[in-house]
């Protein structure tokens, strides 16, 4: 629309400048001679003077040869030359002629003015039309952007469609009930919930669910950003929540979902000089319609954000958002039945098994899963595949974990020598931990960012971590860095983000989980604040000599824990030289050669390799050679 606007504009510049052109074009101009006063008194005795013209003070006439001329006369002696050209002309018998001045038109006169107005309105129109998002009315500044959706029966989404989140959608079947039969809740003198917040990690599926709730009942569906209420004037925002709720009264019952609230809900007061009047007046509105004098029985405001804390209080209050739903991570069982909602449309091949990929995937969101299916959907497509397998998806799962393999990096031998000793390092460490998750697969071609990775996973579902096994991360995290002090008897930069993870869950350790041997058990951090003024308005709690003891902790944790790693690899250093030389060799092991080298060693992964090999290679026909008899 913002270009469509732009041509506009652009032609009704050019049409201006044309009628501007066409105005000047039609204006008659005569061709006339300037002569000085000499030449006519001369032309006159001669006889070549035709006719004298005197109009509107301009002294003119006509040559014998029907020329034109004009005479320039100046002010001062304007009277005086007038008179001897009279003079001249009763001498010499040449005609006088005079005429009145001639008037100009009003459309002539005006039509310079009204064309500037014309386009300075017609500029105006369009800024005002584009600063507004391209609306078809100038004006409409205080309509509300909220798009409706009718629920078709044949195309809307249910419960029934949302895989997991049972509790969720059990406490949600209430809002659907009373959305169907009110009655049964008024006369008990029960108040449904006015808002509903759903609160959760980026795709999670909070707005997916909320349109399930909408398909359930079969009621309209108005959504809207929180972003789409603010604008640049202020009242704007004020005016297009009014506007929204008048429609929604009309639709009643329906459901007004408003996703990314925290964009217009944030809590007021929260800069330190003054805030943002729009969006304050833009919240205090909605304040008002969830919770005021207007009755708005019928509608369900159901909100989204991944951020509650920074909500203005007044929001969260019974009333306005009554009810809190939190939508987490799906656990083993929800990602399995997800994969299978999103590969009904899809050839999935027979080998495929969505349990062992839930059991890879924890900690994926439902949007996460969804992208890894369609991943794999696009690699089977560019090999030309018919059907989605089970390489293809677990290629997919390394690639959204890890990204896009980097086969045609150049890489030395030497830097592939310590990256391999890096991974090494940390595979090995993981085997000797009794508590750590298992090895599945160590690489060193590139992905992404990194030069290689060593990818573990989880036997279980896992809710909480203890001390031992978050000491475990650390020394695994700290695996490569030692393996290669030992081997290499040097380190590098390849290790610089495994510090980053070990600075920050030593740390996490000691002030957030009071894991430390010598401080007291309580916690020594706070949740980051993203309010200037408040921050600047807490009191610190901690003392120098507190700080001073975390840092202490902290490195003695990490200190330990690397000191612990180097005595495991050093037990470990035929294995670890081992694992090192087959990933020179083969570039990437999966979790059954790994298990294969540490426990027989370098050269039985060579020969079941060559064994591989040898039995994939197609056997040649025999030679057929031909005989003649006699």
């Amino acid at each position: 629309m913002k270009g469509l606007q732009r041509n506009v504009f652009f032609y009704m510049l050019i049409l201006v400048v044309m009628i501007f052109a066409f105005v000047n074009s039609i204006t008659p101009k005569e061709e006339q001679v300037e002569l000085n006063f000499s030449d006519v008194l001369d032309r006159m005795e001669s006889g070549g003077v035709k006719e004298v013209t005197v109009k509107d003070r301009v002294v003119g006439g006509i040559l014998k040869d029907d020329t034109p001329f004009t005479i320039y006369v100046p002010e001062l002696f304007g009277q005086a030359y007038g008179s001897r050209i009279m003079d001249a002309a009763e001498k010499y018998n040449v005609p006088i002629t005079t005429a009145p001045p001639e008037s100009e038109s009003l459309l002539a006169s005006l039509l310079p003015t009204l064309l500037m107005v014309g386009g300075l309105a017609l500029i105006w129109f369009l800024f005002i039309n584009n600063a507004q998002g391209g609306t078809n009315k100038a004006m409409s500044f205080g309509k509300s952007k909220a798009k409706v959706h009718k629920q078709d029966p044949s195309s809307r989404v249910t419960f029934a469609d949302v895989a997991g989140l049972k509790e969720e959608k059990e406490e949600l079947q209430e809002i659907v009930d009373f959305l169907k039969a009110p009655q049964k809740y008024q006369a008990i003198g029960a108040r449904i919930p006015k808002g509903i917040l759903m609160v959760g990690l980026p795709g999670t599926g909070k707005t997916y669910l909320s349109k399930a709730i909408a398909g359930e009942a079969g009621v309209p569906f108005y959504s809207i950003s929180g972003s789409d209420f603010v604008e640049m004037f202020v009242g704007v925002g004020a005016s297009r929540v009014r506007d929204l709720f008048n429609n929604a009264k009309k639709d009643a019952p329906c459901i007004v979902f408003i996703d990314e609230i925290d964009a217009v809900g944030r809590r007021r007061g929260a800069g330190l000089g003054g805030g943002n009047d729009e969006r304050e007046q833009t919240l205090n509105q909605l304040l008002v319609e969830m919770d005021g004098f207007a009755d708005n029985e019928g509608i369900i405001v159901i909100a989204a954000t991944n951020r509650p804390d920074i909500l203005d209080p007044a929001l969260l209050r019974p009333g306005r958002f009554d009810r809190q739903i939190h939508v987490g991570v799906p656990d083993v069982n929800e990602r399995e039945a997800i994969l299978k909602v999103h590969a009904r449309n899809k050839p999935i091949d027979s080998d495929v098994s969505f349990e062992v990929i839930a059991k890879r995937t924890p900690g994926f969101t439902p949007a996460d899963l969804e992208n890894m299916i369609n991943e794999a959907a696009l690699l089977a497509a560019r090999k030309n595949m018919k059907t989605v397998t089970m390489e293809l998806i677990e290629e997919a799962t390394t690639k959204v974990m890890m990204g896009v393999e980097k086969k045609s990096k150049m890489v030395t031998p030497k830097e592939k020598r310590i990256v391999s000793v890096h991974e090494a390092g940390h595979a090995v460490v993981a085997y000797a931990l009794p508590d750590a998750d298992p090895v599945h697969q160590v690489t060193i071609i590139p992905r992404g960012g990194a030069g290689g990775y060593t990818m573990r996973l989880p036997t279980d579902e896992r809710n909480y971590m203890t001390k031992n096994q978050m000491l475990n991360e650390l020394k695994i995290m700290l695996g490569g860095r030692a393996a290669e002090k030992i081997i290499l008897k040097d380190i590098s930069t390849g290790a610089s983000s495994d510090l980053k993870s070990v600075s920050s869950l030593a740390r996490n350790m000691v002030v957030k989980y009071a894991m430390g041997e010598s401080l007291s058990q309580m916690a020594y951090s706070e949740e980051d604040n993203v309010f200037i003024a408040k921050d600047m308005t807490t009191k610190r709690d901690l003392s120098e000599q507190v700080v001073a003891e975390i840092d202490r902790e902290i490195r003695t944790l990490v200190d330990t824990s690397y000191d612990e790693t180097i005595r495991i690899l050093e037990s470990r250093r035929n294995q670890l030289e081992d694992v090192a030389k087959a990933l020179v060799e083969f570039e990437t092991i999966d979790a059954d050669e790994f298990s294969l080298v540490m426990e027989q060693g370098y050269e039985a992964l060579h020969r079941l390799r060559n064994k591989k090999e040898e039995d994939e290679t197609p056997e040649e026909p025999p030679l057929q050679v031909a005989t003649q008899e006699g």
